[in-house]
């Protein structure tokens, strides 16, 4: 996707595939670290059981990391060039935020899977209009402004959460976590062969893009951590959170410590 990449902001990395790789481990790190705190206080609520409105767990959770995903946010913005760190933290703390929000929709408010998918893409589409009213653009070419790089980090939430609950949604039918993750790297594919292949629109095909890791990094990590019996590898979510953790901190340092080569991003 390199022409609409190109001139990247200076705060945005590469889109490169490393990128990619990085940005669905930390969607799938989202989902355990997420799941760990929520659900340690919370216990295996599930959609069919929800919890009550004001309940601990994803409440909470989400409260906790909103407040962390708000001051990266604000420290994103302050900054004045690209820094590694800052900003995969901001993206890991998006999914995170994301996981939790995305339960206590589905969950706490018991609107199921296919409403908190409806409400979040309304929301994500939302976020893109007032984006797109606001500025002319929807182009991450844009977030080198504060008030781009605000909206660009509100859409951003929003897809990650968006991105949760459908996961959640597919998975929990007849595909199962494996056969969902493939259906979503199958269309994470085909939006890549799109950009190169057609004429769509590449700002459209780079937010498809962005979205879609989420829901297979929400499949991934429901796989490594829930039960034999429900399809998972029932692996620790704080082990599986550390080892997604260092494999991303080793590819920043190995492949992704650049920012984009100019302030003219496209879809980072």
């Amino acid at each position: 996707m390199a022409e609409e990449w190109k001139d990247a902001a200076i705060k945005v990395p590469a889109v490169t595939l490393g990128f990619w790789i990085i940005k669905i481990l930390a969607t799938t790190f989202g989902e355990t670290a997420g799941d760990s705190v929520s659900m340690s206080w919370l216990g295996e609520t599930t959609a069919e059981a929800p919890t009550s409105f004001w309940q601990g767990g994803y409440l909470i959770g989400s409260a906790i990391f909103g407040l962390v995903l708000a001051l990266l946010v604000f420290l994103q913005i302050r900054s004045g060039r690209f820094n590694p760190w800052l900003y995969w933290a901001t993206i890991v703390a998006s999914t995170t935020a994301g996981t939790t929000m995305a339960d206590f929709a589905t969950r706490s408010l018991g609107i199921g899977y296919p409403g908190g998918s409806l409400l979040l893409l309304a929301l994500v589409l939302l976020s893109l209009f007032v984006w797109h009213r606001a500025l002319g653009t929807i182009s991450v070419s844009s977030v080198h402004e504060p008030k781009a790089e605000l909206y660009y980090w509100v859409t951003i939430t929003f897809s990650q959460t968006l991105g949760t609950a459908l996961g959640d949604w597919i998975a929990d039918g007849p595909l199962g976590y494996l056969g969902s993750a493939a259906i979503f790297g199958s269309a994470l594919a085909l939006i890549a062969l799109a950009y190169y292949r057609t004429a769509i629109s590449h700002v459209a095909l780079f937010w498809a893009a962005f979205i879609l890791p989420r829901p297979l990094g929400a499949v991934v990590g429901d796989f490594l951590d829930k039960p034999l019996a429900k399809g998972g590898l029932e692996l620790s979510r704080v082990g599986a959170s550390l080892v997604l953790a260092l494999a991303i901190g080793g590819l920043i340092l190995v492949v992704h410590r650049k920012g984009a080569p100019s302030a003219a991003s496209g879809e980072a």
